[in-house]
C-alpha cells in the first residue's frame, strides 16, 4: 500500500471542518469511499471529499425547542420534555452532590411528592430538585432571549430559593458571591472581580459566532470564574442547554457517569486541548438525539410512550467511556 496517497483521520479532520471523532465514526459506518484501517489507525484516501452528513434520519435541532415548548404546556406526559426534566435535573445534582436517585428524581417530577426517601436525604437535595424543574422551565419558555447577567442571576436566584444557603447571611441568592470560594484544590475569581470579569464574559460571547465551541468555550470561562456562592456548574450547564435551543443546536446533557471526563475537559480546555470536553459533549448529543428520535417516532406511530430507556443508560450514556478512553490512548500516543 502507498501511503502517500492516504491522510489520517486528524488530517481529514482539519481539511473537512469536522472533529477526529466524527470522521472515524463515519469511517467506520463505512461513508468515506476508499477508506482503510490498518491495525487501528484509519487511513483515507488523499482526494477523498467529505461525504457530508449521514444518511441517517435527521432531527432538527431548532424543532426540539418547538417541541418542548409545546409538551410543557400541554402537560404530555413521558415525552421529550418529561425526560429532559428528569434526566438533566437528576446527572446534574447528582454531579455536585445530591443523594437522590434517578427514580427518586422521576417521582418528584412526576408527583409532586416527596415520596419514599433514606433518613438521611438532606431536604436541599429535594428542594433544589423541584427548584431544577422551575429552571429548565424558564430555560424553556425563554430561550430566545439574550444571555445576560440578569438572566444568569435570575437562574441562580430559582436554583437556590428556599434552600438552607438562603438563609445565610453571608449567601447572596441571585447575586454574585461576597467570599472568594474554591473549587476542589484550584482557586476562583476573587468576589471583587466577578463583575468585571463578568460584564467581559457577557459581551465577549455575545461577538462570538454562536457555535457549540462557542458555547462550550463560554461554559468553560463562567466555571473559572464561579461568579456563585454555589450552584455555578447547574446554572451553567442551564444555560448551555439555553444557548443550544436558541441557536438550533442539538442539546445535550452532561452526564453523572461521564462526570470525571467532564471535568477533566474543563481543566484541559483552559489548556487550549479541546477533544475530550467536545466528545463529552457530542456524546451527549448523540444520546439525546437517538432518545428524540425514538419518543417521535413513537408519537408519529400514535403509540405510548414508554420509559423504555434504563436507568442505567440515563445515568450513563452508551458507549461514552469507549469513546473517550480512545481519546486517552491517542494522547497517550495509540492512535485508532
Amino acid at each position: 500500500m502507498n501511503k502517500e496517497k492516504y491522510i489520517s483521520v486528524e488530517e481529514a479532520a482539519n481539511k473537512w471542518g469536522k472533529t477526529a471523532r466524527n470522521v472515524r465514526l463515519r469511517c467506520q459506518k463505512g461513508h468515506v469511499p476508499g477508506a482503510t484501517i490498518e491495525g487501528r489507525c484509519w487511513l483515507i484516501p488523499a482526494d477523498a471529499v467529505d461525504p457530508g452528513q449521514s444518511t441517517r434520519r435527521k432531527v432538527r435541532a431548532k424543532s426540539i425547542w418547538e417541541v418542548l415548548k409545546a409538551e410543557k404546556r400541554s402537560g404530555t406526559k413521558n415525552g421529550i420534555y418529561h425526560r429532559l426534566q428528569i434526566d438533566f435535573a437528576y446527572n446534574s445534582n447528582h454531579m455536585e452532590g445530591s443523594r437522590l436517585t434517578h427514580e427518586q428524581t422521576r417521582w418528584i417530577f412526576e408527583t409532586k411528592t416527596i415520596g419514599s426517601l433514606g433518613e438521611d436525604t438532606p431536604v436541599d437535595d429535594v428542594v433544589e430538585t423541584a427548584n431544577h424543574f422551575r429552571c429548565l422551565d424558564i430555560v424553556i419558555e425563554t430561550a430566545g432571549a439574550a444571555l445576560t447577567e440578569s438572566y444568569i442571576k435570575r437562574l441562580h436566584a430559582q436554583l437556590k430559593s428556599g434552600t438552607s444557603d438562603s438563609r445565610k447571611a453571608w449567601f447572596a441568592v441571585g447575586e454574585y458571591k461576597k467570599l472568594d470560594n474554591v473549587v476542589g484544590e484550584r482557586e476562583t475569581c476573587p468576589a471583587s472581580e466577578v463583575p468585571r470579569k463578568m460584564a467581559t464574559l457577557v459581551r465577549e460571547y455575545a461577538a462570538s459566532g454562536k457555535t457549540l465551541e462557542d458555547i462550550i468555550d463560554f461554559h468553560v470561562k463562567f466555571e473559572a470564574i464561579h461568579p456563585f456562592q454555589d450552584g455555578n456548574g447547574r446554572v451553567g450547564r442551564l444555560l448551555m442547554l439555553k444557548e443550544c435551543l436558541k441557536n438550533g443546536i442539538m442539546p445535550f446533557v452532561i452526564a453523572e457517569g461521564s462526570r470525571k471526563f467532564y471535568y477533566l475537559g474543563l481543566d484541559e480546555w483552559r489548556q487550549n486541548r479541546r477533544a475530550r470536553l467536545m466528545d463529552v459533549c457530542l456524546t451527549g448529543q448523540d444520546v439525546f438525539k437517538t432518545t428524540t428520535v425514538n419518543l417521535l417516532s413513537k408519537a408519529a406511530n400514535n403509540t405510548k410512550y414508554a420509559d423504555d430507556i434504563s436507568r442505567r443508560d440515563a445515568e450513563t450514556p452508551r458507549g461514552v467511556f469507549d469513546r473517550i478512553n480512545k481519546i486517552n490512548r491517542i494522547e497517550k500516543g495509540a492512535r485508532v
